[in-house]
C-alpha cells in the first residue's frame, strides 16, 4: 500500500515537472517568435522614418552635425549656454598635433653592436649645473605640478610623493599650498611660485630642492579664477583665504611690471633661496626667443617649456585650443636658440606637455631636453586597479579631485606602488632602447640616434630623413 502511494506521488510530481518543462519550452518558442517579430517590426518602422522624414525633421540631422564637428563641441556649446561663464575643461585639449610618431630610433647591430641586457645604464641627470647646489636626480622623468587643493586631493598628493621618493625623482608642487605631510613623503621637491598670495610660502622655499617661478603652462596662462566653494576645507586654511572670496591668479608675478623686473626678481629669490636651482615655467609661442631671452637675461638656471599639449585642472577651451606650440616644435627652437647662445650645457631645459609614453620620452631627450615633466601619466597610474569605486557612475579623477565626495575612497598605498611600478617601468624601457643604439648612458643618446620618416620633421627637428 505504502508502495503504491510512493509510485503515484512520484508519477504526480513527474506529470508536474513534464508539463511545467513543457509549458516553460512553449513560452519560450512563442515569446522568442513575438521578441523577434516585435524588433522586426519596431526596426522596421525606426528606419522607415530615418529613410523618409526630410532632413529638418529627421533626427539623423544631430549625425550630421557631429559629423562636421563632434561630440565635444557640440557639448561645449551646451555648457556655454547653461550659464553664458567662461567653461573649464580639464587634462587639456584633445586636438592632435604631428609629433614624435615621425622619429625613429635608429638601431645597434653590425656597424655598431647593440650593448647586452645586464649592462647597468646610467640615467642620471643634472638640473641647473651652474647652481651651488644643483638638483641631481638618477632619472629623468619627474612628476609635474598638480596642485594640492587646485587640483588634487590630500591622498593623491601623499601617494604621487611617496612614489617620487621610491624611484628617486622630484615632485612638483604645482600651484596649490604648501603641504607638510607631501614635503615629508617626498625625496625631491620642487617648489612652484604660482602667481597667487600664498605662492611665495616662506616655509616651502625652505624646504624646496628647487624653485620654479610659473608664468605659464600649456593649457592655461594669464589670470585665473578659483571659486571658493572648489578648495573649501583644510587648503583653504593653508593658503589663508577667506571662505567667502573669489582667488584670482594675477596674470604676471607681483612686482613685475616690465621685462626688465625679472633680473631684480631673480637676484631677491636667490637670495632667499641661496644656492638652489631657480627655474621658469612658460607657455611656448610662436616668440619663444624673445621670451627665451629675457629668462637668460633675468638669470635663470632651469627653463620648463610646456608644449601646447600641456593640460590642467581645468582652463578655458580657447586657451587649450588654440594658443601655444606643440610641444616638438618648442622643444627644438628652445634647444637650437640655447646653443646659439653659448648657454645649452649652463641653462638646463625641462620638456613638459603630451608625454605618454617611454619612446616619447627619450626622443625628447634625444633632442636636447635635459628631463621631462610627466602629469597625465602618473594621474592615471594612481587610479590603476581603484577606477570601480567611481566608475561607472562619476569620471574616474573623481577619486583624485580635491572638490569631489569620493576622494578618501582613494587607498594611498596602492595607489603610490602603481605610480612606482609606471615610472620604473619606463625608465626600464628607456635602458633597454638605450642598449639597443649601442650605449650605456642617457648622455651619450642624440640627434644622430634619429631618423626622421617623413620631410615635415625633419626639416623640423633637423633629424636626417629616413
Amino acid at each position: 500500500m505504502t508502495t503504491t502511494i510512493l509510485y503515484v506521488a512520484l508519477a504526480a510530481v513527474g506529470g508536474v515537472l513534464v508539463g511545467g518543462m513543457t509549458f516553460i519550452l512553449l513560452f519560450v518558442f512563442i515569446g522568442r517568435r513575438l521578441f523577434r517579430t516585435g524588433v522586426q517590426r519596431i526596426f522596421g518602422l525606426v528606419l522607415n522614418r530615418f529613410l523618409s522624414d526630410e532632413f529638418s525633421e529627421n533626427i539623423m540631422e544631430l549625425w550630421s552635425a557631429v559629423k562636421r564637428t563632434s561630440w565635444q563641441n557640440i557639448l561645449e556649446i551646451s555648457l556655454r549656454a547653461e550659464e553664458g561663464k567662461i567653461i573649464k575643461r580639464p587634462l587639456g585639449s584633445a586636438k592632435k598635433y604631428l609629433g614624435f610618431d615621425g622619429l625613429m630610433f635608429v638601431p645597434a647591430q653590425m656597424a655598431r653592436l647593440p650593448i647586452e641586457g645586464n649592462v647597468p645604464v646610467n640615467m642620471s641627470v643634472t638640473l641647473g649645473p651652474k647652481a651651488e647646489k644643483p638638483l641631481q636626480l638618477p632619472i629623468p622623468l619627474i612628476i609635474s605640478g598638480m596642485g594640492y587643493g587646485v587640483a588634487l586631493s590630500e591622498e593623491a598628493r601623499k601617494a604621487l610623493a611617496q612614489a617620487a621618493r621610491k624611484v628617486g625623482t622630484a615632485i612638483n608642487s604645482g600651484e596649490g599650498p604648501f603641504l607638510p605631510e607631501e614635503r615629508q613623503a617626498a625625496g625631491k621637491y620642487i617648489w612652484q611660485i604660482g602667481r597667487s598670495s600664498w605662492g611665495r610660502e616662506p616655509q616651502a622655499l625652505a624646504v624646496a630642492d628647487m624653485i620654479e617661478v610659473q608664468m605659464g603652462q600649456g593649457a592655461r596662462i594669464g589670470m585665473h579664477v578659483l571659486e571658493p566653494a572648489a578648495i573649501k576645507g583644510r587648503a583653504q586654511k593653508l593658503m589663508k583665504v577667506s571662505p567667502v572670496e573669489t582667488l584670482k591668479s594675477a596674470a604676471v608675478m607681483p612686482g613685475i611690471k616690465s621685462p626688465w623686473d625679472w633680473p631684480r626678481y631673480v637676484s631677491d629669490l636667490q637670495q632667499e633661496v641661496p644656492g638652489r636651482p631657480i627655474a621658469l615655467k612658460i607657455m611656448s609661442g610662436g616668440r619663444l626667443e624673445a621670451d627665451l631671452a629675457v629668462a637668460l637675461e633675468a638669470g635663470f638656471d632651469v627653463i620648463v617649456l610646456d608644449g601646447a599639449q600641456g593640460g590642467t585642472d581645468g582652463s578655458s577651451p580657447t586657451l587649450e585650443d588654440d594658443f601655444g606650440l606643440p610641444t616638438l616644435q618648442a622643444l627644438v627652437r628652445a634647444v637650437h636658440y640655447l646653443k646659439d647662445q653659448g648657454v645649452k650645457n649652463e641653462v638646463s631645459l625641462i620638456t613638459a606637455g603630451g608625454y605618454f609614453t617611454p619612446g616619447e620620452c627619450l626622443k625628447a631627450l634625444a633632442l636636447g631636453a635635459d628631463a621631462v615633466y610627466l602629469g597625465t601619466v602618473p594621474l592615471f597610474a594612481l587610479v590603476h586597479k581603484q577606477i570601480e569605486k567611481v566608475m561607472p557612475w562619476e569620471p574616474l579623477t573623481r577619486l583624485v579631485d580635491y572638490d569631489s565626495k569620493y576622494k578618501n575612497r582613494l587607498d594611498i598605498n596602492l595607489a603610490a606602488q602603481s605610480v612606482t611600478y609606471v615610472l620604473n617601468a619606463m625608465v626600464l624601457e628607456m635602458q633597454e632602447a638605450i642598449r639597443a643604439l649601442g650605449k650605456t648612458s642617457l648622455s651619450e643618446v642624440g640627434p644622430n640616434d634619429l631618423v626622421a620618416l617623413d620631410a615635415w620633421t625633419a626639416e623640423v627637428t633637423g633629424v636626417t630623413r629616413a
